[in-house]
């Protein structure tokens, strides 16, 4: 081939490749097409990474917006409008892609650089934190378990049932905080059956403290014949104090673990 062949060849070759940019040169953004470029989804852009060919890429971010080829061109540019929330302005930004010889993303650039912060992943809302477990319900010991009817002085029997629950506490027996409410049933004035249930909620806390309990680890309070836990109506008095028998009650709170 003489030396005139030779030059024309090469000028073909150059013309073939005319398109093609240095990497990192962005074009003017008033050259693109469309005029101002185009929105683009954040997820759908973040679908974006090196090693994708031509053809997905066209397929994911549509046409170069500045009159790139498929063939023998290693760049493609895009200027993309982004809006993070409505009615804000757009923030714009060029993005261009390099190729390798074969088609085949090499990289990417981005105009101004910070854009380059939308191609993190978007960000996980943290799960919100599981509400506070409810505290586990009071341990109900029928009063008639503890004492004798109108009585505050503990029962053998009584005795013995809050023995099981020191031994309950076992490892825990330095760490809790306990607090006993004494309760009646309606019968009687609600001045007395308020002194007998704070009569009866001291002596739980006093035979609790005398079998370990730190004492400062032990409230007690009496409330009378408030919050019943049956309503009777009217009856003999033996019928009326078997019906009432739930309402006479102490409950210690912070026993379970």
């Amino acid at each position: 081939m003489n030396t005139k062949w030779m030059t024309m060849a090469a000028a073909v070759m150059l013309a073939g490749c005319g398109s093609a940019q240095v990497r990192g040169d962005f074009p003017d953004p008033a050259r693109a097409y469309p005029a101002g470029g185009t929105y683009v989804s954040l997820d759908g852009l973040r679908q974006y990474a090196p090693g994708m060919n031509k053809q997905q890429l066209y397929a994911l971010l549509g046409t170069p917006h500045f009159g790139e080829g498929m063939w023998g061109v290693r760049e493609w540019n895009y200027l993309f409008n982004f809006r993070r929330t409505v009615g804000a302005p757009p923030i714009q930004c060029q993005f261009q892609i390099h190729f390798d010889g074969k088609g085949v993303a090499m990289g990417q650039s981005w105009k101004p650089a910070t854009c380059a912060a939308l191609l993190e992943p978007a960000p996980v809302a943290a799960a919100p934190a599981p509400p506070p477990a409810a505290p586990p319900p009071p341990l109900r010991i029928s009063a008639d378990a503890l004492f004798a009817f109108d009585s505050a002085e503990l029962s053998g029997k009584g005795r013995a049932r809050l023995d099981e629950v020191v031994a309950s506490l076992g490892a825990r027996m330095g760490a809790v905080s306990l607090t006993v409410v004494g309760f009646t049933d309606r019968i009687g004035s609600d001045a007395y059956n308020l002194r007998l249930s704070q009569r009866r909620a001291n002596a739980v806390r006093d035979y609790l403290v005398a079998r370990g309990v730190p004492a400062g680890s032990v409230r007690a309070e009496g409330q009378g014949s408030a919050q019943p836990l049956v309503e009777c109506g009217k009856a003999p008095h033996a019928e009326l104090v078997r019906c009432l028998a739930p309402n006479r009650r102490v409950e210690i709170a912070g026993i379970g673990g």
